[in-house]
């Protein structure tokens, strides 16, 4: 939204500097974006006298002129055919910057005289584009300031240009009266008195107009027009056509120029159809699907079904409250007008407006609202501009359907500018704001004026008295805490296990991403996922219509997207929730993370391998250790069908709890989501890692035993398809209060441990570590584990010791 400083001072009676409204505006929620002030620029130059004017002794155009000035008299050489003694001038002197031609001057020497700066022309400093000579003023004394001449005497040539940015609940600052009622309110002046006026019908208007009654409801309320006879149309008036030009508009036309000044000047969109060009009456209705009409802008449109348009007798003459068609389009020919004011329904024209994919001044104002108790007066005004400017003789006013009714009021309760907004402020201060911005007080009941349809409850009249006394007043407190010593913690447990999740996964090398929560049913299907009960009802696109069932289809598709841009190994992982159903209880937390390609980049050193089951492993151990997980831990196989079904397992407390799975993903996953392997994985399940017993704080006292700890290998001949797990777990489990740990050291297999050991044997190879709490060891309780150990293992394994 542009105006300008004068235009805003036809209805704000004010002294305010434009840096002061610029503040103000700002500060009353009508955001600044850009001010154009050239008496900023103007205030540079100063008014001299050429005192003479002489041939230049090397150049035939040039002249050598001595200009007196504040400074003195000064040497100027000029190139201008009117540089002659005796005018008055604008000078620029060394170091004024010149923006006409982008150059801050200096002492300089044209064709070996110096010149000791310039005499500007009028393009030089922007203020037209003449630039035959230099200026000529008839008035001025010396050492004046330009900037400061200009406004006495060109007001309208130095006008500043204030562009604010408009929220969309607020239609009435589309209204240069609308900001000055906002900057009457603060106090930066005095509203002046709305203009009114009714012009007297002189005849019957031959042209009427009809609402069709599934067009009322949702598409236009009220329409009111009138013909106006026997104009002269033509350029409009120079104080008109500057307004328009300086915001940005291009005359047009006297006509077409009214409409445009009364839709920025009071937010009241109008249009005009040449009367002689409409066949019959006029009448609003829907457009059936497929209509086409061409406009203004000379280019045709395709209706959509149920769009509101307006017609003639014989077809559709405007797109209803966003553009006019070209054919009933005034030109300097038109005699006969036809004047329209409506109220739309904003919905409608929204809808409208995006389908035909037009942006409009008429539709950015319609689609957000105008005042539906202007639309009368609103017409009058227009009336008698057109007469005024173009002659002619109005008709009565001719009305289709009602002015919708929109009054409403709230209960003013002073006290809760308090409570809501934190600001002291006089109830009589409060009463007077809202006054100042055009709501009636009856008692405590504040009745909202028809241009704001943006407040809808008592919060809002809270909003508009502290929005007008300035929030920058309001003082920053904190708030009291409910209880008195050391804070509740603020994050939960989960909360809290769910961010040393994401701490340990990026210290382990793994770079976070957030993907959608949404993916398509084939990629969900994939996971177990895709049923109708986590299918959306109003998906975005084809490709976000379930709800993930796992974390890791996000991240593989995010795998092939950096895979085709050329990145090969990746570690990618994601914190967040999956779905097994449509209610909220149907979701679970997870932790899910992505190896592909290998594990370093190419060096002298061989240290690249590609990723393997054993780094799944091993972070999905490391993030477990890091949330709390016990570290005794079962790993057994059972992975679901997206795992690679040898190359994974399943980390669990027993055998129900599953807190982790992982390892490779199944090749079938990674082809049908464009992966190029190799690609490992982990899902940890947070939510069933169970919390310790102990809350405190504190950590429990570091437990070391003074006595020996004692190891002893064992070599167990075991069937080929046994797990070194199950071996070592039975081991594990002869005397849980001694063993310490149990590892694997050494793996006997192939031909070679057949021919010694016998078809379908391999050897396992464990460390057993006893660590003994009260007294040293014995042989004999030494024996006696160990003879424990092999019971189990063959109990688990029906191995034997190895000879």
């Amino acid at each position: 939204m542009k105006f300008t400083l004068s235009w805003l001072k036809d209805h704000l009676d004010t002294t305010a500097s434009v840096e002061e409204i610029a503040e103000a505006l700002t500060d009353l929620g009508l955001e600044v974006e850009s001010v154009e002030n050239p008496l900023a620029t103007l205030s540079n130059f100063t008014i001299g006298k050429v005192k003479k004017a002489e041939k230049h002794p090397d150049a035939d155009r040039l002249r050598v002129c001595v200009v007196e000035t504040d400074e003195g008299e000064k040497q100027i050489v000029c190139g201008a055919p009117n540089a002659r003694e005796g005018i008055t001038v604008v000078v620029a002197k060394p170091g004024d910057y010149v923006p006409g031609i982008d150059l801050t001057l200096s002492v300089g020497k044209i064709r070996g005289v110096e010149s000791h700066g310039m005499m500007a022309s009028e393009r030089e400093l922007e203020l037209s584009d003449e630039h035959d000579g230099i200026i000529e003023l008839p008035s001025g004394e010396v050492g004046e300031n330009f900037g400061e001449w200009m406004a006495k005497n060109r007001p309208e040539k130095v006008d500043p240009v204030i562009e604010i940015a408009i929220t969309p609940n607020r239609p009435d600052a589309l209204g240069v009266r609308g900001i000055a009622r906002d900057l009457a309110a603060r106090g930066l002046g005095t509203l002046k008195p709305m203009k009114e006026a009714h012009v007297e019908g002189k005849f019957p208007s031959p042209i009427t107009v009809t609402i069709d009654e599934d067009t009322r409801k949702d598409g236009c309320e009220v329409f009111m027009g009138r013909l106006i006879r026997g104009v002269k149309n033509g350029p409009s008036p120079e104080w008109l056509q500057r307004r328009l030009k300086a915001i940005g508009l291009r005359p047009i036309s006297a006509l077409v120029d009214v409409t445009n000044f009364f839709t920025y000047d009071m937010n009241r969109p109008l249009h005009v159809f040449d009367a002689d060009k409409i066949r019959g009456n006029l009448r609003v209705h829907r457009a059936r699907a497929g209509q086409k009409l061409i406009g203004l802008d000379e280019k045709e449109y395709t209706f959509p079904e149920g769009a509101v348009v307006i017609s003639d007798d014989e077809e559709i003459e405007s797109i209803a409250g966003i553009m006019g068609g070209l054919r009933t389009g005034c030109t300097e020919e038109t005699t006969n007008v036809f004047l329209e004011a409506a109220v739309w329904d904003p919905i409608q024209i929204a809808r409208t407006g995006r389908a035909l994919k037009i942006n409009s001044d008429a539709r950015y104002r319609n689609e957000r609202g105008i005042d539906p108790a202007f639309n009368a007066p609103g017409l009058e005004l227009a009336t008698q501009m057109i007469l005024e400017l173009c002659g002619g003789e109005p008709s009565e006013v001719v009305v289709a359907g009602e002015v919708p009714k929109v009054d409403r009021a709230y209960r003013l309760d002073t006290d809760r500018v308090k409570s809501l907004v934190g600001m002291d402020i006089p109830a009589e201060e409060q009463r007077r704001t809202l006054e100042a911005l055009g709501f009636r007080l009856e008692g405590d009941m504040a009745y909202v004026p028809s241009w704001r349809p943006d407040v809808l409850g008592e919060a809002d009249l809270v909003e508009e008295v502290a929005r007008v006394a300035s929030l920058t007043k309001l003082v920053g407190k904190p708030l009291p805490r409910e209880h008195v010593g050391v804070p509740k913690p603020v994050l939960t447990p989960m909360q809290k296990r769910e961010g040393r999740a994401r701490r340990t996964a990026a210290a382990l090398g793994y770079n976070e991403v957030v993907t959608y929560s949404f993916i398509d049913r084939e990629s969900a299907e994939l996971f177990g996922g895709g049923s109708d009960a986590t299918m959306l009802e109003n998906p975005i696109s084809s490709e976000m219509s379930h709800m993930r069932p796992n974390l890791l289809p996000g991240l593989l598709q995010a795998a092939a997207r950096n895979q085709a841009r050329g990145f090969m190994d990746l570690a990618l992982f994601e914190v967040g929730p999956a779905f097994d159903g449509g209610e909220p209880e149907d979701s679970h937390l997870e932790v899910a993370g992505l190896l592909v390609g290998a594990t370093a980049p190419r060096d002298p050193f061989a240290s690249r391998r590609p990723v393997d089951i054993y780094d799944a492993k091993a972070d999905a151990e490391a993030i477990l250790s890091a949330i709390g997980a016990p570290s005794r831990q079962m790993i057994q196989r059972g992975a679901p069908g997206w795992w690679h079904p040898g190359r994974s397992g399943q980390i669990s407390l027993g055998p129900k709890n599953i807190l982790a799975v992982f390892g490779e993903l199944h090749p079938k996953v990674l082809a049908k989501l464009g992966v190029k392997g190799p690609a490992v994985a982990f899902t940890i399940y947070p939510e069933r890692v169970p919390f310790p017993k102990a809350t405190g704080t504190t950590r429990p006292a570091l437990e070391v035993s003074d006595l020996q700890a004692v190891e002893r290998d064992f070599a167990f001949v075991v069937d080929a398809r046994v797990e070194a797990l199950t071996l070592v777990n039975a081991a594990a489990g002869a005397d849980k209060s001694l063993i310490e740990s149990v590892r694997v050291f050494d793996e006997f297999s192939g031909p070679k441990a057949e021919a010694q050991m016998g078809p379908g044997k391999k050897s396992l190879a464990i460390t057993v570590r006893l660590q003994p709490r009260e007294k040293t060891l014995t042989d004999a309780e030494i024996e006696a584990v160990a003879a424990k150990i092999v019971e189990k293992v063959a109990k688990a394994t029906g191995g034997t010791l190895r000879a």
